[in-house]
């Protein structure tokens, strides 16, 4: 008993780090908490006294943080990939043990860097956490999701700075501000003074911010209107390829766009893998879908499966945006370049040759290796697919040359009624704001909608239902800081990690 009420005094802190921590996310939104939600994780690895045990205390709180805010993953795999919820819920634990290990990292380099050097908590700790963070998202294919500074998307002059830091800049503020609360409470023998001091530190850098965002809020650009609609076709995913529903959901699509048209789109955007046919393959629907959207007269983007090769009764396919300019012509073709591992494709196949997609679609994909803007009179614009907005270097790597808008195309179905829509929405406030540009969203099931160049949400459709959004934006040619360089920012994090580190070697080796 003894030793059960001492695993839960040493661990309840972490744990409840994890817990504030999910509930500053959407849902439930919370943002708020995010400001001291590291707290009680920074307590406890400033007073260890050794570094295993603060792994132990970040993973631990990593393992409640990622489970809470990436549950939502069970539900597909219980209900696309037929594994029994007990499982399901296994598999997103594994996934949340494997992200834990950078949360862990987190406590055992924070707690020599504090032990062994003196770099204060409020430098090193947010310098640590946005390092891993940026490793988190990048290696083993990367999975940049529950990344801090998203909890902050409706914060609009805090965000703005990430045109130049990215997501990652918004994540340093608030582990500074965590770090230097944690610093104030445990430095108790210190002057009230002097405990001060990093707080006018964080002041001064936080009115920096203020200001820079406030300034990008007011700057004017020159830019023009587009009316712009987002077809929501709410399509469930088991009628999708059954032949019998490929007419009610084809008609369905065209009712919806004919409204936007009428309503004076000029650009009309279908979900991902809207189409019930194989574009291109179905020559008949194919032509019906041309003739109908040349009798309107507009852009139509849409998501399709493009068969790229057939043999052994398999197709191999393509996830793509396709493009057709008023005329019926394709304008142009964009094929996704970062498919969803075990959704869209099994890595290491040799190896895991017992595992098959979560996706039992009619194919396998192949992976595009193209950034394609499209060139339109509307302005040009690129069309990241589904996953592909979850990250942000890929997404500014389309506008290093310049654009308009951005246009991204996604279904969520897979998500069902949990938090994942709404975390997949909010990733694309920051895509905007990083590249300066207006983002047109379309989801089958929701959340569709409409984000200004600000970060802004203009207008948002609820999940699970038809919705037909038309909106006017504001185009923006600005090229970014970010869209040029990327994640400079993390990048000089982790230069500042590697150099503590090698401080930390040289003072161990150097003679007493």
């Amino acid at each position: 008993m003894k030793n059960i009420n001492n695993i839960l005094t040493a661990y309840f802190p972490p744990v409840f780090t994890g817990v504030l921590l999910y509930l500053s996310f959407p849902m439930p939104d919370i943002s708020f908490l995010a400001w001291v939600a590291l707290v009680p994780l920074l307590y406890t690895i400033l007073h260890s006294n050794g570094h295993k045990y603060s792994f132990k205390a970040g993973a631990a709180a990593g393992v409640v943080y990622f489970f809470l805010t990436q549950y939502w993953i069970s539900h597909s795999i219980h209900n696309y990939g037929r594994l029994p919820l007990p499982l399901s819920l296994s598999a997103v634990l594994l996934l949340s043990a494997y992200q834990s290990i950078y949360t862990g990292l987190f406590g055992m380099a924070l707690h020599l860097f504090i032990k062994r050097t003196k770099v204060p908590v409020y430098i090193c700790a947010p310098s640590l956490w946005v390092g891993l963070e940026y490793f988190r998202g990048t290696l083993f294919t990367g999975f940049p999701w529950s990344f801090l500074g998203y909890t902050q998307y409706k914060v609009l002059p805090l965000i703005q700075i990430a045109d130049i830091t990215g997501v990652y800049g918004v994540s340093f503020l608030i582990v500074f501000f965590n770090a230097i609360i944690a610093d104030f409470i445990i430095k108790d023998k210190i002057s009230f003074f002097k405990r001060l001091m990093p707080f006018a530190l964080f002041a001064v850098v936080i009115a920096a911010v203020l200001m820079y965002g406030y300034r990008r809020l007011n700057m004017s650009v020159n830019s023009k209107l587009v009316r712009v609609s987002v077809i929501q076709g709410n399509v469930a995913q088991e009628a999708k390829w059954d032949k019998k529903f490929t007419a009610d959901i084809l008609n369905s699509y065209k009712t919806m766009t004919k409204k936007a048209a009428d309503d004076g789109a000029k650009l009309v955007v279908w979900p991902e893998s809207s189409l019930p046919f194989l574009f291109g393959s179905d020559k008949v629907l194919t032509e019906e879908l041309i003739s109908f959207q040349k009798g309107l007269g507009i852009y139509l983007v849409l998501g399709t499966d493009l068969v790229k090769d057939y043999a052994n009764g398999r197709y191999t396919l393509t996830n793509s945006a396709v493009v057709l300019e008023p005329g019926g012509k394709i304008l142009n073709i964009y094929d996704k370049i970062h498919l969803v591992p075990f959704g869209e494709y099994v890595p290491l196949r040799n190896v895991l040759f017992f595992i098959d997609k979560l996706v039992t679609g009619i194919g396998d994909f192949k992976q595009g290796n193209a950034l394609t803007v499209v060139k339109t009179p509307l302005g040009d614009f690129a069309a990241p697919i589904c996953y592909e907005i979850a990250f942000p270097e890929l997404v500014g790597a389309f506008y290093k040359y310049g654009g308009d808008f951005i246009v991204t195309i996604t279904n969520d179905a897979w998500f069902g009624r949990t938090s994942g829509p709404y975390q997949h929405f909010i990733m694309a406030v920051f895509r905007a704001v990083e590249s300066r540009k207006p983002v047109v969203r379309s989801a089958n099931t929701g959340v569709s909608g409409f984000i200004d160049s600000t970060g802004a949400i203009t207008a948002k459709s609820e999940i699970f239902e038809k919705a037909v959004l038309t909106k006017d934006i504001y185009t923006n040619q600005t090229i970014t800081f970010y869209s040029l360089f990327g994640s400079v920012f993390a990048y000089v994090c982790n230069v500042i990690n590697m150099a503590i580190i090698v401080k930390i070697f040289r003072t161990r080796r150097r003679p007493q």
